[in-house]
């Protein structure tokens, strides 16, 4: 049965803190996995998380850390000496450790590994600290188990047998040469069959796939989803291995990429939460909403162009909102499918294939919702022929254009580096608005003359 907090339970806790009953609060805690407890963190006030952090038997206290919000780890390491951080670290993974390490300021970096009682551990870290998060060296851990061609297979289960004690999921068994340099990765059902005194060179599978440190995590991502790998060992430029990236990071990463494109969708240009200041959601949110307003002042200014429209045609403006929602919905579906695919790696043939795929889409639907407003507009609003016609007409070209600058804007900023997400916001929706509007009133001008 899944995890819930009930009002109840904090007030429970709460009132075991006040009371600084430890013992109850321990039996209490003990029985929960260790991302309910950060759930339940979350939830205190960061006086009454520290608190219970203290309490905790270190193993615990270690495997919430990695789970808590940026916001509430900060506050709670603020608390501890560096003795204590790093005797949280020391129960860490690499590359969970590094991560905290890296939160850090530079003083107290420096101090906490100074205090980490495992040296081989502390080195595997500040490795890991040189790559950037946004790479596979940043992503990866150190913490593998790995086997050297030239060792017979009763060799290599003693090894393994030590290497694995340090390894909180063995995923995979990877081969390397003398030199440390990745040569494959051995089947656990080769090693279990084959004799104890056959070298892991003679049966040890080559093909296998890797990244290299600096390959970007989106691509690590993309890798591993294609093939379906729990864990995919990365190495240096001289091809010796490293490391591995597991998939509970790949997991995050994918997350933080649907967050993002989702807010640069919504029209917010920094990545920024709910509970952050009033100060730092309007710096994300302000940017699009001033390129909205620009969009329709130009909007305005091109109903100003068509003032003869508004003398000899006033219905013609009852359809205007209409048109323009065609435009932005039908621009913001083409991207979000183009996005999609740019994002997935799906996309196959030339440019001009899919605008002409796009092209043929759009006139289908534009010619049904085009029949759907005709009989709409003819037997509940009573519009004459000559109007009908205008914005049926209308409502097909719009629909074309929008399409294929849903599809083509975001091709464009893929190819010139920029997360092509951004064409699913604001910037498609005011930029097909406009257009509309301008298709609108010059098929209006050309068919009803004024």
């Amino acid at each position: 049965m899944q995890f819930k907090i009930s009002k109840e339970l904090l007030v429970q806790i709460e009132q075991f803190i006040q009371q600084k009953n430890d013992q109850e609060l321990e039996v209490l805690l003990n029985e929960m996995h260790h991302a309910d407890i950060a759930e339940i963190f979350e939830e205190l006030e960061p006086y009454q998380a520290t608190y219970l952090f203290k309490i905790l038997d270190s193993e615990v206290t270690a495997e919430i850390l990695p789970e808590l919000e940026e916001d509430l780890r900060e506050k709670i390491l603020r608390g501890l000496s560096a003795k204590e951080i790093a005797e949280e670290l020391d129960e860490l993974d690499t590359d969970d450790a590094a991560d905290i390490i890296s939160e850090l300021p530079q003083r107290k970096k420096e101090e906490v590994i100074s205090e980490l009682e495992d040296l081989e551990h502390a080195k595997d870290i500040v490795d890991l600290l040189r790559y950037d998060e946004d790479e596979a060296g940043g992503l990866m851990e150190k913490e593998l188990v790995k086997v050297n061609e030239n060792w017979t297979v009763l060799t290599c289960v003693k090894e393994m047998r030590t290497q694995a004690e340090n390894v909180t999921r063995v995923h995979s068994i990877y081969v390397v040469d003398d030199e440390n340099r990745l040569k494959g990765r051995l089947s656990l059902k080769d090693l279990l069959t084959t004799s104890t005194k056959t070298h892991i060179s003679e049966v040890y599978i080559k093909k296998v796939d890797y990244v290299k440190v600096h390959t970007p995590n989106v691509e690590v991502a993309r890798i591993m989803q294609k093939y379906d790998l729990e864990a995919i060992p990365v190495v240096d430029e001289m091809g010796r291995l490293v490391g591995r990236v597991t998939i509970d990071d790949i997991v995050d990463v994918m997350k933080e990429e649907a967050d993002k494109d989702y807010q640069l969708a919504a029209g917010i240009s920094q990545d920024v939460e709910a509970d952050d200041s009033i100060l730092d959601l309007t710096r994300a949110r302000l940017p699009w909403l001033v390129l909205a307003l620009f969009g329709g002042f130009i909007s305005v200014h091109m109903l100003g162009l068509f003032e003869g429209a508004m003398k000899n045609h006033k219905e013609l403006f009852f359809f205007t909102p209409l048109i323009a929602a065609m435009a932005g919905n039908v621009g913001v579906q083409s991207s979000a499918i183009i996005v999609q695919g740019l994002a997935n790696n799906t996309l196959s043939g030339s440019l001009f294939n899919r605008l002409i795929k796009e092209v043929s889409l759009s006139l289908l639907n534009g010619v049904i919702l085009a029949i759907i407003l005709f009989l709409g507009s003819y037997f509940l609003l009573g519009a004459s022929t000559k109007i009908i016609l205008t914005i049926t007409t209308a409502l097909i070209s719009v629909i074309i254009i929008a399409s294929l600058l849903g599809t083509f804007v975001p091709l464009l900023l893929d190819k010139i580096g920029v997360d092509p997400a951004l064409a699913t916001g604001p910037f498609i929706t005011t930029s097909n608005d406009i257009c509309g509007i301008l298709i609108y009133f010059s098929i209006a001008k050309l068919i009803l003359g004024f």
